[in-house]
């Protein structure tokens, strides 16, 4: 359920710009002979001539609608270009249309804080843009005025004027306007010429929506397409909302918004003004009430993220009629290429903007042979998500095993899936001063070849196990004694050489990991004890008297465990990091038969 957030203290200038049917424009630059021409992009489906993702304002004209199929929209528009979208895996990829929209990010984010919403829309919030300029260059004291800004839709101005451009100027260069409204006119400056620019650069247009906070931009923002931008003052918000349906308001478009219908009456946002904040919470409940009470009235404190790149990365398939799956077998066929896509795409993001995703998401439609059952849907199922397209696949599996189970419950009938979608979402920067753990088990001084090994590398012997044993590796200064300290506070000559003695120990540190595999079962009692004895490592090798013990530990994991198909598709640097851990043991010095793990202790010292 929504929530309200915190208003801003002071006022805000926000931008929601969408790309005009962006598909189709990218398929035009591609292909620059459909400019101009009734044109629309058709996803991946040989059903009916596929559906369209994308319609061009050529083809509109002629009555094409999104919700149409290829073959119908041929009836409507006999000179329709039907352009398909790249195929990869058997279905669409998307890959060609989400780069174009990185190129427009770019030109965008360089006046403010940029949110990327989606492929093809942005959020902007240019208030410290607007600040400057209305300090160093106020509209009102312009000459000329960005010629593009003058063709903006301001809500509230006569639209039936014939010299329209005339009257936006106007209001832009009001001196007496009061500073809200002054800021909006920077911010409708600032926008006119980013959109300028990204035709410029990039051949696309974009409508926009410029207000006070993000509702209300994104409202707007579609109202004159294509290709223009629509300002919302203050004094407008009310008589603008008061007849909008109840249903485009942002985040009503859902359960929240039938509920409003259904349980109040409520159509319009006019509607939902005659409520009170207080009955709205008692229906509500406290946070959604009054956010509720406050959208109504075109407040909003949600504020644009700093974020560049997307939320969450997904991979979809949809099944209709006759494709339904119907059997475990075709839906891990199709779970493994959506995952194969979906591994692609978040190694993609690690590798080029460090970025790592924690949760696996698994969605789907589903419906039961058995009617009367039909209207419970298939629950969303997540867990960790754990990288490497193999893993990813097995994860995905056991996910919709899950939720075919619930989905069914104790009913043994047939069933079919008609969409399914996996998706990476928490997705976190890495922390920037994030160490190897290498820097904890190997000195930066190491003779450690990190060199392409694998697991298959390391010798066969039948009298090991799989166990591997990493000790490790302390690059901390190394305390003296207590007892050495005394003394050489004593005496300053003593000082000396307890400093001399202190570096040497700093500079005596481990340069290579130690690496022992350890036996599972040994049927010579001698060779398990020697065995056992190389599995640890002296601590006196890598401790003085006074650190702390619980960092002589030592770490252990199954080679079994590292599967090499996961590591190959890790980026180069952390599979050498890897594979040094990996590296084939030297063999360990043992001691003669007999010797106990008692050994290699230092025995306690006696006091007095």
């Amino acid at each position: 359920m929504p929530v309200a957030r915190p208003e801003p203290q002071e006022p805000r200038v926000i931008a929601h710009v969408d790309m005009d049917c962006f598909y189709v424009q990218v398929e035009q630059r591609r292909n620059p002979e459909l400019r101009g021409q009734p044109t629309a992009v058709v996803q991946y489906n040989d059903w009916k001539g596929g559906g369209l993702i994308a319609v061009s304002y050529e083809a509109r004209k002629f009555g094409v609608k999104r919700s149409m199929r290829g073959d119908e929209a041929k009836m409507v528009c006999p000179s329709i270009n039907l352009v398909q979208v790249p195929v990869a895996r058997d279905k669409a990829d998307l890959n060609v249309y989400r780069s174009a929209g990185s190129e427009v990010v770019a030109i965008l984010s360089t006046k403010g804080k940029c949110e990327r919403a989606s492929i093809d829309e942005v959020y902007l919030d240019l208030t410290d843009a607007a600040k400057e300029m209305l300090l160093e260059s106020p509209p009102e004291l312009l000459e000329l005025i960005f010629e593009e800004a003058t063709k903006s839709n301001i809500l509230g101005l006569p639209s039936d004027v014939s010299n329209r451009e005339d009257s936006v100027r106007a209001w832009l260069c009001r001196a007496d306007a009061d500073y809200q409204d002054k800021l909006l006119s920077c911010g409708a400056i600032i926008v006119a010429q980013l959109r300028v620019k990204v035709l410029e650069e990039t051949q696309f247009t974009c409508s926009a929506g410029i207000a006070h906070n993000k509702l209300l931009a994104k409202l707007v923002s579609g109202m004159h397409k294509p290709a223009q931008q629509t300002v919302v003052p203050s004094s407008a918000v009310q008589d603008f909302l008061v007849s909008l349906p109840i249903k485009k308001m942002k985040q009503l478009g859902g359960k929240l918004g039938s509920s409003l219908q259904d349980d109040l009456g409520v159509n319009t946002v006019g509607d939902l003004l005659s409520f009170t904040e207080d009955k709205l919470q008692e229906y509500y409940g406290v946070n959604t009430g009054t956010w509720l009470w406050k959208i109504a009235r075109g407040i909003s404190g949600e504020e644009v993220e700093d974020r560049l790149l997307p939320k969450s990365h997904g991979c979809g398939k949809t099944f209709p009629g006759p494709k339904a799956l119907k059997n475990n077998a075709s839906v891990k066929t199709w779970l493994d290429r959506l995952c194969e896509e979906l591994s692609e795409r978040i190694q993609s993001d690690l590798n080029q903007n460090k970025r790592i995703a924690q949760t696996l998401t698994l969605y789907a439609r589903a419906c039961k042979k058995n009617k009367s059952d039909s209207i419970k849907k298939f629950p969303s199922k997540s867990c960790p998500l754990r990288y490497g397209t193999v893993k990813i696949q097995e994860d995905a599996m056991k996910l919709f095993e899950s939720g075919l189970h619930d989905f069914l419950g104790s009913q043994n009938t047939k069933w079919s899936i008609t969409s399914l979608s996996v998706s990476a979402s928490k997705i976190f920067d890495i922390p920037i001063g994030t160490s190897s753990i290498l820097r904890y088990i190997k000195g930066p001084n190491s003779t450690v070849s990190p060199a392409n090994l694998n697991c298959s590398s390391l010798p066969e012997d039948p009298s090991l196990g799989n166990k591997l044993y990493i000790a490790p590796n302390h690059e901390e200064h190394c305390e003296p004694s207590l007892s050495e300290k005394e003394d050489c506070g004593n005496n300053s000559n003593l000082a000396k050489q307890c400093q001399i003695k202190e570096e040497k120990k700093v500079s005596k540190k481990l340069t290579e990991v130690k690496i022992v595999l350890g036996p599972e079962s040994s049927s010579e009692p001698n060779k398990a004890e020697e065995h056992k004895a190389a599995q640890y490592v002296d601590r006196n090798k890598f401790n003085t008297a006074g650190s702390n013990s619980a960092s002589s530990s030592t770490w252990m994991f199954n080679v079994e465990d590292i599967d090499p198909a996961v590591v190959e598709e890790l980026p180069p640097e952390i599979q050498r990091e890897i594979h040094g851990w990996i590296r084939p043991p030297k063999q360990s010095s043992s001691k003669t038969r007999g010797s106990t793990i008692s050994s290699y202790f230092q025995p306690a010292k006696r006091s007095g």
